[in-house]
């Protein structure tokens, strides 16, 4: 029967000591001895032929590295790990140099311990073989290693440190997101790094933070297929180290997890092969995400949640208008079109708050848009078209991550469905549409027909107004349409027509076959 190794634990608080006995004892595969403090360890070491300690740093009456020093007169076979809770540079070199042969941060990954104890008895094996039968070779070689796992163990809490400090207090969640995928950049060698907002549901979850590397813009060919390997991450939840196509790059792919469930997911890769990603570098992620969704669950906790949300959602409206100079405050046009009507109609507060931010976020999806088609000057394709009639379900998806805007998210969808059944995504008519969608889609189009855009000038007012009536029982719902004029200032009979051949682009009316859109 295997002889079972001998762990100390040493650790002034008892928690810590109980979970790491339970968790190694185990399986009974070691016998696990525990200390408060270093006498006792000590005492322990004295009548016991120990195999591998794991120690405290600081710690009442005797610290972790007073007790390594006495441990090394002891028995200078014995592998002492230490564990800290304020990892700093200072205190991992002098640690190493005292005959310490691993550093952990708490709080621990149980699942990392046992490496640690195999690698440290291996370690010990090599030492005490060295010992007997190589002693003048080992000398040489002992003081490289250990030069260069002092070197690596330097580096890596380093990056540690900064990560800690980069993530320690973000002002908000886009400043989060952004320095998540710029810190990518800076801790491992990937040419590029994005964060998307993911979940089962999503067949085109859009970028919501990109960092790229010394080109500054996207390499125009991946030899990685993003969406399935977003799907699988969203499916199962583990982190990817892969190889490209023909052996083209390298990428990573992890999870963000909220509370256990999947919030996003960050995505790293290299492209010419010279400087592929590595194991090292999948810890550096794993650590990013691990402390990243740390910052976002106490902006839960301590922020107001709606408001830190929806300010971040509306920074990258803020974005995509500031793409267009002729969209900008597009956005908050609508909502303040869109509230004037629902106030009109009787719309409750509740409604109106709906209202309020599925208004402000309605063109959110355009985010996944490339601005080749979202700016062209000219009359867009028909595979062009099928592109951009994608952004509701885009945007749906993407403040569908929030349970609490599940009816905003319904708003976004369907805000370019057509009373007469001919609009998208899903082809909705009447009273199918969601009644909030309905008075967005005549303030989205109003909007679009009183502003300069790319490739037409703004209309009048009145204009306007006579298309949109013209449009009543087709394009929009007759009783919000005859609201709408009534309110804007060109009132008279609106009738509902019979569904006719007039189509929508993005919101605007087709009419005398001129091509427009929002």
């Amino acid at each position: 029967m295997e002889q079972k190794l001998k762990i100390l634990v040493v650790d002034d608080e008892e928690p810590i000591r109980m979970v790491m006995k339970e968790f190694l004892e185990h399986g009974s595969r070691y016998e696990v001895f525990t200390a408060h403090d270093g006498f006792q360890a000590l005492q322990i070491i004295a009548r016991e032929r120990i195999d591998c300690c794991f120690t405290d740093i600081s710690m009442p009456l005797m610290d972790g590295l007073e007790l390594t020093g006495k441990i090394q007169a002891l028995d200078n076979t014995i592998p002492v790990v230490v564990m800290t809770g304020y990892p700093s540079t200072d205190t991992a070199i002098t640690t190493l140099k005292n005959g310490v042969v691993d550093f952990l941060v708490k709080p621990l990954k149980m699942d990392q311990i046992e490496a640690v104890i195999k690698r440290s008895i291996r370690e010990r094996e090599l030492f005490v073989e060295n010992l007997l039968l190589k002693e003048e070779l080992k000398g040489k070689e002992k003081i490289i290693r250990l030069n260069r796992d002092l070197n690596e163990k330097i580096k890596e809490l380093k990056t540690v440190n900064i990560i800690l400090q980069r993530l320690d207090r973000p002002a908000g969640g886009r400043e989060l997101f952004e320095t998540l995928v710029k810190l990518c950049g800076e801790v491992t060698s990937c040419d590029e790094a994005h964060l998307y907002l993911l979940n089962q549901n999503t067949e085109d979850p859009a970028a919501i933070s990109s960092f790229y590397g010394q080109a500054g813009v996207a390499s125009r060919e991946s030899p990685f297929d993003q969406k399935e390997i977003l799907t699988q991450i969203a499916k199962d939840g583990i982190p990817i180290l892969m190889k490209g196509k023909d052996g083209r790059g390298t990428l990573i792919a992890a999870p963000l997890k909220i509370r256990s469930s999947i919030f996003g997911a960050l995505v790293l890769n290299t492209m010419n092969g010279m400087k592929d990603l590595k194991e090292r570098d999948l810890y550096y992620v794993d650590f990013l995400l691990e402390k990243a969704s740390t910052s976002i669950e106490n902006f839960a906790l301590y922020e107001n949640l709606h408001e830190s949300l929806f300010s971040t959602l509306y920074a990258f409206v803020e974005t995509l208008e500031a793409r267009d100079a002729y969209t900008k405050q597009h956005s908050s046009r609508v909502t303040e079109y869109a509230e004037t009507v629902a106030r009109f109609m009787g719309c409750s507060d509740e409604e109106l708050e709906t209202l309020h931010v599925a208004g402000y976020l309605h063109d959110i999806g355009k985010i996944g848009i490339p601005d080749c088609i979202l700016l062209k000057p000219g009359r867009l394709t028909e595979d062009e078209f099928e592109f951009i009639k994608k952004h509701p379900v885009i945007g749906s998806n993407i403040v569908g991550h929030f349970s609490m805007w599940a009816k905003e998210k319904e708003v976004i969808k369907h805000h370019h469905e057509r009373w007469d059944g001919h609009g998208y995504p899903d082809g909705l008519c009447k009273e199918e549409i969601p009644y909030l969608a309905r008075i967005v889609s005549i303030a989205d189009s109003y909007d679009a027909l009183t502003s300069d855009r790319s490739y037409r000038k703004k209309m009048t007012g009145v204009k306007a107004l006579s298309i949109i009536r013209e449009n009543a029982g087709g394009q929009f719902d007759p009783e919000i349409t005859a609201a709408f004029l009534h309110l804007f200032g060109l009132a008279g009979t609106v009738q509902e027509k019979t569904p006719h051949t007039e189509g929508t682009f993005c919101g605007e009316v087709l009419t005398d076959s001129a091509q427009t859109r929002s």
